[in-house]
């Protein structure tokens, strides 16, 4: 490890920079240094407060794919999971959401919202749970307990 990555691993563990999943692959590097305490898998994750296989993880890491990969974390290629509906489909809802009901109900809930969505076409199929979120980081989101929609 060379003196500037230490420096770099020093000022992020005392200035607690970054997440703490940082801070403690920080920690963990300036413990294994070989040039410093070097101290063994065991005794870190001791000290830190983790399990052995995250002090392996970690400095294979370093060695395999460098010291940005090992302190920063590998970013994601891809999203865990797609999106299930585009801004189009969630602005049609969000407008019929602040549509009036279909006659014969009093408001909307998060069910008849899905079954409208899908009866109109605008989604060939969408649970109510994917109604309920894309209201809710809207704040167009129906009350579950109120009795005014």
């Amino acid at each position: 490890m060379t003196e500037d990555e230490r420096s770099t691993l020093r000022e992020v563990v005392k200035k607690l920079k970054g997440t703490s999943q940082k801070v403690k692959r920080a920690s963990i590097l300036l413990k294994a240094d070989v040039g410093g305490p070097g101290w063994t898998d065991a005794k870190i994750a001791e000290a830190l407060d983790c399990r052995t296989k995250t002090v392996e993880n970690v400095r294979q890491r370093f060695v395999e794919q460098g010291f940005d990969v090992a302190l920063n974390g590998k970013k994601r290629q891809t999203p865990p999971t797609p999106k299930l509906l585009d801004g189009e489909q969630e602005a049609k809802i969000i407008a019929l959401r602040l549509s009036p009901p279909p006659a014969g109900y009093g408001k909307w809930t998060l069910r008849l919202l899905a079954r409208k969505v899908v009866e109109l076409e605008i989604v060939d199929s969408v649970s109510y749970q994917t109604v309920r979120r894309t209201l809710k980081k809207t704040a167009w989101a129906p009350s579950e307990r109120s009795s005014t929609g």
